[in-house]
Formats: structure tokens, C-alpha cells, sequence
């Protein structure tokens, strides 16, 4: 059997050593794999007694290792017992760089996903998605370009004429693709000013609704109606955004007109009799209340008053409250809304028309 391991030879190379080559790299796998569990087992029980979150994703990203890349190892391990030419021997190195680029890669993406997981599902301040999402995007770009540079470095490509390619043709992606960079940095512009977050309440345009998600390149809005509005962040910061949610407190200002035949007795009454009515209501502050002027039918009264709340179902429970009492008070006054259209001034009965 020996004799024959020697006799036969594949690439000029005796069976003898390739049936090495093969043992070793077994061996090599089960090794490395017996090693990589242990160190994994130990960076475990080191992260159980700390209450940082770094040795927590170490854990993740060494468990997210493949079992190809440990058989690739071991296989370039072993065949380094080959006697190769030095062109080959060279490639190997090139080989070898590559698998453990590419694995060191993978293991800074997975770090990356898991941080941007984390900060997403984290019960403290609630980052914003749309930041988070973008960094853990740029940050992968940015790690497997500077591996694909190493690469081609490595094997005798020159990157310079490469990078100055890559910029060329950058420039004409940008320009077909202008559209979407252009939500792409309004997202961001989102992001970084925060005129609004998910769960505000937002008017822009004939548009209102509650924000339920910040994309990349749309913003998804539900409306009162229940309906979902997906309008693209360019179009969206173009537009004056009120954000009710942010409202700390509510400027209500309302009028009313009484009848001319009202006495100015009775007019002077009615500012105080507001006042006392705004006063009296939680949540209220009262600013001014004025007999504003005289229209062609009306008596007009002028009212203002805030609301330290952004809760729009209170304003309308306190304004209908307030409705209630003037009506109230005004008729113990004997004091009758103007009706409209009608002028009370210098009205006088018909005079009595016979037909002969």
C-alpha cells in the first residue's frame, strides 16, 4: 500500500502526500473548531458577570461563525505540506488573505447588525430609526469597500486607477439615481433636525395623520380616516409641518354677537362674566375678553384664553363647557344673540298696507 502511495503521483505530487495533506486538514478542522468552542465558552462566562453590552455582542458575532470558513482554514492549512511551485505557493497566500478578510468582514457586518438591533429594541431612549438604520448602512459600505481595496491590493491590482474609475462612474450613478439620494439626504436631514418622530401628529398641505414609520426614502403617515399616506421625504420637507404633538399648549380665540337692543349695562356684565367662567376650569388661562366692535348686525365680543394641554378632545370639551355657560349667563341677562342677517338697528314694524 505504501509502495503504491509512492508510485502514483497526481500534479507530480506522491498519493502518499496528498492522503497526508487530507488527514492533516481533518485534523486541522477538528482542532480549530475544539479551540473555537473553548474560547467561545469562556467569553460567555466572562460577559455573565459584566452588565456592558460589548462582551455580550463578541458572543454573537464569534457563535455567527461558519463552519465553511474553519474547513477552508484547515484545507490551506494542509495543503501547505505540498511540495508546490512558488507560483503556487504564492496564490495560496493570496487565498489565505482573502478567506480571513472576508471572515473578519463578516464578523464587523455582524457586530454592526447587532448594535443597530440592539439600539432599536432598547428600552431606554428610543433612538431614531432612521439614523440608526443609515450608520449601520454606511458602516457596512465602509468596511467590505476598504476589503475589496485590500483585496485588490493584494493581488497586485492598482487601486489608484480603480478608485479614480469608481469616482467616474459614482458620479454617473448619482446623476440617474438623483431622485432617490435626494430622499435619501432628506431622510437624513429627518433624522438630524427631528422635525418630527414616529407617533407625532403632523399636518402638512391637505395632509394629517399620526407618522408610523421614517424610511429611507418615504415617510408613512395614518390618517384620521384610517387610511395609510406614503409620501417621499423631499416632498415632505418642502412643505410647512405643523407637529400637534409637540404643542405644549393650545391659543384658543372665539367671538360671539349680541343684539343691538342690548343696554350698555348689560354689555360691561359680559367681559367679567367670561373671565369668571374661564377662571373657574382646570387647565385654562385666561388672557382677555372684549366688546370688540360694531358690525352691520352684531355686537361683536372678542374672547382668548389657553389651554396648558395639547389634548384636542379636552379644548373641545372646555370650549363646549365655556359655549354653555355664556348661553346661560346671557339669558339671565336678558341678553339675546344677534340673529344673522337681520339688523336690529332703527327696526320698526311694517306699516299696515289695505287693498280697496
Amino acid at each position: 500500500m505504501h509502495d503504491w502511495l509512492d508510485a502514483n503521483t497526481f500534479l507530480n505530487i506522491p498519493a502518499a502526500q496528498w492522503l497526508t495533506a487530507v488527514l492533516l486538514t481533518i485534523l486541522y478542522f477538528f482542532v480549530i473548531l475544539t479551540i473555537w468552542k473553548f474560547v467561545i465558552f469562556k467569553v460567555k462566562q466572562f460577559s455573565a458577570k459584566t452588565a456592558t453590552n460589548i462582551d455580550d455582542i463578541i458572543v454573537e458575532v464569534l457563535q455567527s461563525t461558519e463552519l465553511l470558513t474553519f474547513a477552508m482554514i484547515a484545507t490551506l492549512l494542509g495543503i501547505r505540506i505540498l511540495e508546490l511551485p512558488d507560483k503556487w505557493m504564492h496564490r495560496l497566500d493570496h487565498v489565505t488573505f482573502i478567506v480571513l478578510g472576508i471572515q473578519i468582514a463578516i464578523w464587523v457586518s455582524k457586530g454592526i447588525t447587532v448594535w443597530t438591533n440592539r439600539k432599536l429594541n432598547s428600552r431606554g431612549e428610543i433612538p431614531n430609526p432612521v439614523i440608526t438604520a443609515m450608520l449601520s448602512w454606511v458602516f457596512k459600505a465602509v468596511v467590505w469597500t476598504i476589503l475589496l481595496l485590500t483585496v485588490l491590493a493584494n493581488v497586485g491590482v492598482n487601486i489608484t486607477a480603480f478608485v479614480t474609475s469608481l469616482g467616474i462612474g459614482g458620479v454617473a450613478v448619482a446623476l440617474a439615481v438623483q431622485n432617490i439620494l435626494s430622499d435619501l439626504f432628506a431622510s437624513l436631514s429627518i433624522g438630524l433636525d427631528k422635525p418630527f418622530v414616529i407617533g407625532d401628529f403632523i399636518i402638512f398641505g391637505d395632509v394629517m395623520g399620526t407618522v408610523e414609520q421614517v424610511g429611507l426614502k418615504t415617510t408613512r403617515i395614518r390618517s384620521l380616516n384610517g387610511e395609510q399616506i406614503v409620501c417621499s421625504n423631499t416632498d415632505l420637507l418642502k412643505n410647512t409641518i405643523h407637529n400637534y404633538k409637540r404643542m405644549t399648549q393650545r391659543r384658543v380665540q372665539f367671538g360671539f354677537g349680541v343684539s343691538y337692543a342690548t343696554p350698555p349695562e348689560s354689555l360691561e356684565k359680559i367681559p367679567p362674566m367670561i373671565k369668571q367662567t374661564i377662571e373657574k376650569i382646570e387647565k385654562t388661562r385666561f388672557d382677555r375678553a372684549h366688546f370688540k366692535g360694531f358690525s352691520s348686525v352684531t355686537l361683536d365680543f372678542e374672547v382668548v384664553y389657553f389651554i396648558v394641554t395639547d389634548d384636542f378632545n379636552l379644548y373641545m370639551d372646555i370650549q363646549q363647557s365655556i359655549n354653555l355657560t355664556i348661553m346661560r349667563e346671557l339669558k339671565a341677562l336678558n341678553v339675546d344673540f344677534a340673529l344673522p342677517g337681520i339688523s336690529l338697528v332703527g327696526l320698526h314694524p311694517l306699516p299696515k298696507t289695505t287693498f280697496d
